[in-house]
Parts: C-alpha cells; structure tokens; sequence
C-alpha cells in the first residue's frame, strides 16, 4: 500500500494510481474509439491476425489515453459536472495524467506507424487536437466538429494502418463510412453537452446548450443523427458490400443501431434537467458503435463474431462504470 496524505496525489507507480487513471480514462468509452479504428481498418483486406489485433488494441487505448489528457484542461467543469473523478479530488495530478496520458498516445501511434508513417503525422495532428480541445469547446459552434476531426482521424489512420499504403483510389464507401464517424461522434459530444448545462455555464463553457438551450441543441443533434444514419445506409449498402450469410449479422448491427439513435433522439428531447441526460447519451453512443460494426462487417465478413463479442463487452463494462449518470 501507499498511503496518502490529504491533498497529495498518489505515487505514480502505486497501485493505487494505476486505478485512479483508469477510471480517468473511462474504460466504458474505449469501446467508441476502438471501433473507430476498427472500421478504418475493415476496408482493407488481407489483414493478418496479428496485425488486426494490435490496430484494435492501438484503436481501443487511444480514446481513454486521450480523455485523461483533454481530463488535465478542463478540472474547472469536471469538478462541477465530475466531482467523484480522481483528478478533480486530487487523488492524481494534472502533471501524472498527461504525462502518462502522451506516453500511452506516442505508444498507440507506434502501432499505427509500423504499416506507414503517413500515420506519426496524423497522430502528431490528433495528439496537438486534443491538447487544444478545450478552447474550442467555450465557443458554442466548434465544440462537436473540433472533437470530431480528432476521431475521424483514428479511422484513417486504422485504414492506413490497415492497408499499408496511401496512394491509389479509396474503396467504395469509404467517404461514407467517414462521414458516420465524423457526425456520429459530433452527435455523441454534442449530446454529452446536456449532462454539463449548468456546470459549463458556471465555468465560463459557451456550448450549444448553454448558449442557445436544449431545444434548438436537440433538433441540431436530429440532424447529425440523421447525417449518421443516412452515411453508414449508404457505406454499407455500395457495391462493394458483403452479400454473403455474414450481411445478416450486419443487418442486425444496422437495424439496432437505428432502433438506438431513434430512441435517443426522442429522449433527448424529453431532458429537462442534467441528471436526466445519462440515458439518451448512452443510447447515442450505442447507435455509434452498432452503426460503425456494421460498417465493418459489411467489408470484412469475418468479423461478424469477433465484434458480436466486443459489443457484449461493451455492455458489461458500461454497466459497470462508477457513476451511473455520467457517459
């Protein structure tokens, strides 16, 4: 055990810490970044074993190494908004968290520059992205577009992790295919805005909602919605797709992840107060992850199973997060 004094973060090799800074990362949430570049990388074929399992793993860290560092800029809102977050009760510090936060970052690149090193300059853009976040998200406009770019990148770097090279023609659907990522993730910070009202407008945060309030923010989100929904019908659905026995496991993603972004929107039209949005929040980010497993399954038909399991994964760890109404 490490003991720790009162107002002293814990030692950055103890247990203790180790802890702390996963729930920092939001292990329920490594699922949206995994699947980012899980998508990315299924319009390639011919991957091996090996190679498709570490841009997953690459895929799947990233998200929660990247919250930590966005975490270090914004203790003002998340003490209001987070207060049971060890960074907010100082249980880490700020200089522990981006430090290990842009060592696990400059690792996951790693990984994707192994295939081409196009990806060290993609990464080098999203890791400067995240560090200047916060800025953007005090003005009302670019808060969901400017984190968006950040993932949309993690689906062309898995695509060039995927395929090795940058040059030639991109497959069918593939613009599409990002296109979902970019408004489905828009949708998902954008959504996650309603759950921070009245701690972003205690902190000087100029959201969507803070600024113009949830109704026109509700219909703004129908429409990345509907964007979302209409770009992965339409990645899917080109001639490149898969027509084997493995397009009913990516119907099923397809249909679940409508029936899901419906169900959310309709819900966030119904929050009246902060603690209400947990649960159209959740229904957004199960419509971005079903919707993007179809995606993938469409292109690369063998991963039907393997992404059957990490839904059921997602699942368990997502009721499994500490705070129940926070996403």
């Amino acid at each position: 055990m490490h003991p720790r004094n009162a107002g002293q973060p814990y030692a950055i090799a103890s247990r203790e810490f180790v802890s702390a800074y996963l729930i920092t990362m939001r292990p329920y949430l490594l699922f949206v970044s995994g699947i980012t570049g899980i998508a990315g990388a299924s319009f390639a074929h011919g991957l091996s074993p090996v190679k498709t399992l570490l841009i997953a793993l690459a895929s799947f860290l990233a998200y929660g190494f990247g919250q930590a560092l966005t975490d270090c800029f914004q203790v003002d809102t998340d003490s209001l908004s987070a207060p049971y977050r060890p960074l907010t009760q100082g249980k880490i510090s700020r200089y522990q968290v981006s430090s290990v936060s842009v060592i696990g970052l400059l690792l996951c690149v790693s990984v994707f520059a192994i295939s081409n090193t196009w990806n060290v300059a993609l990464g080098i853009a999203a890791g400067l992205g995240l560090a200047t976040y916060t800025p953007f998200k005090r003005i009302w406009f670019s808060g969901p577009f400017y984190n968006a770019w950040i993932v949309a990148l993690l689906f062309v770097m898995g695509f060039i992790a995927g395929t090795g090279t940058t040059r030639g023609l991109l497959p069918e659907g593939f613009v599409f295919a990002l296109l979902a990522v970019f408004f489905g993730y828009a949708n998902f910070v954008l959504s996650g805005y309603f759950k921070d009202i009245a701690a972003d407008r205690a902190t000087g945060y100029r959201t969507l909602p803070v600024v113009f309030g949830r109704g026109l923010s509700c219909w703004i989100s129908d429409g990345f919605a509907a964007i979302t929904i209409a770009s992965a019908i339409l990645a899917i659905s080109d001639h490149g797709a898969n027509r084997g026995p493995a397009s009913l496991v990516s119907l099923g993603f397809g249909v679940a992840g409508i029936t899901s972004a419906i169900i959310g929107q309709f819900m966030l039209h119904r929050v009246r107060a902060d603690d209400e949005a947990h649960l159209p929040i959740a229904c957004v980010v199960h419509s971005y992850i079903l919707l993007l497993s179809a995606i993938a399954v469409a292109k690369n038909p063998g991963w039907g199973i393997p992404l059957l399991i990490f839904y059921a994964g997602f699942l368990v760890v997502l009721a499994s997060r500490p705070e129940r109404r926070q996403i």
